[in-house]
């Protein structure tokens, strides 16, 4: 699938059928993939907690994460993208700013919004933005099988970098614990510029990927992981037995497909 393809919607049967073609002929990658985001992920909770550490000691500032993502939008500006959109949103944060000094909650604050981004980076995918105590970010590929799998990677690691890493942290210091709600899916979005100077003028995504993203992320209870049925078509069968149909209450869930104007499914990490 071509980054510069006007991408056929998900449910398209075309699409269907060139993405099962494809997984199949990736899958060995990806369950090799998957081992090494495993290791990865211990090895990320120790830089995590060094730098966590570092920050309340000295009040260490983190790299810009977000340069990456600005430079691929410039240079993909008015172009059609299928990606994987991801919102991160932290929880807990209230119980913070009643407990902690500013300086501290801004501490506090910031370093969870950059592990995060680090933990989109390692996973192949780009931070789009922060936005208050949420993080989004995005996960593009030739292969949107690949893409999905480095989404849900992403999203298991920010789980464990949570408890393993910048929790045991805080509890150092009798520092509220951290929570997040993850939500997750795919789809075709435009890339947009907010003006004519094509270095400055401000660059974002918008479509209806964001939107159901979003969505989802507010339905997520703390420190679940929740993804779209076209996040959930795309991972590996080992991975998807890793992950449950949500099962709504009535009224609780309201989004219908454009397509096939049933609800649209929803899944949680229940491994």
């Amino acid at each position: 699938m071509s980054k510069k393809e006007d991408s056929v919607l998900p449910s398209d049967s075309s699409s269907a059928q060139s993405d099962t073609t494809e997984k199949g002929s990736v899958a060995d990658m990806m369950l090799g993939k998957s081992s090494e985001k495993v290791i990865d992920s211990d090895t990320m909770i120790q830089e995590t907690q060094q730098r966590i550490w570092s920050s309340l000691k000295k009040g260490i500032e983190y790299d810009a994460t977000v340069d990456r993502s600005d430079a691929y939008l410039r240079k993909h500006v008015h172009e059609k993208q299928s990606m994987v959109v991801m919102y991160v949103d932290l929880v807990g944060s209230t119980d913070i700013t009643l407990t902690l000094p500013e300086e501290k909650i801004a501490i506090i604050i910031s370093s969870f919004a950059q592990e995060m981004a680090f933990a989109i980076r390692h996973h192949g995918g780009f931070t789009l933005k922060f936005v208050g105590d949420a993080v989004i970010g995005y996960f593009v590929n030739t292969s949107s099988l690949i893409a999905a799998d480095n989404a849900v990677s992403c999203a298991k690691s920010m789980i464990k970098i949570i408890e393993e890493g910048i929790n045991p942290i805080l509890n150092q210091y009798d520092y509220p614990d951290l929570f997040v709600k993850i939500g997750v899916d795919f789809g075709t979005n435009m890339i947009i510029r907010y003006g004519s100077d094509a270095e400055k003028s401000h660059v974002d995504i918008l479509g209806p990927t964001m939107n159901i993203a979003a969505k989802i992320q507010g339905k997520a209870k703390p420190q679940e992981i929740l993804i779209g049925h076209d996040v959930y078509n795309r991972i590996h069968p080992s991975v998807q037995k890793e992950f449950s149909k949500k099962i709504w209450n009535e009224g609780e869930w309201k989004y219908h497909s454009r397509e096939t104007g049933e609800l649209y499914p929803v899944y949680h990490y229940s491994n």
